[in-house]
């Protein structure tokens, strides 16, 4: 792949990061405006997804299947298979 290849697939990468962010966002905000009762349970609902979606966070190889799927673009070739 040529350089502007690989900065097109990074930059769909990055959008990709960017949605599964707001996902997390969106599901933080469901959460602790619907879900929660009472103070310390918003604190609860506004803490743990966040930190599960930092520990549960996807790989690159299933980040590369989303940019596939959403853009139909290919990771880019490791370096030593050209």
């Amino acid at each position: 792949m040529s350089e502007s290849e690989d900065k097109q697939y990074a930059g769909y990468c990055k959008k990709v990061w960017i949605l599964y962010a707001l996902l997390v966002v969106v599901l933080i905000i469901i959460l602790v405006t619907l879900v929660a009762s009472d103070n310390e349970e918003r604190f609860f609902f506004a803490v743990m997804p966040a930190a599960a979606a930092y520990v549960f966070r996807p790989t690159d190889r299933f980040i590369g299947k989303v940019v596939l799927r959403l853009f139909g673009v290919e990771p880019p070739a490791a370096s030593g298979e050209e």
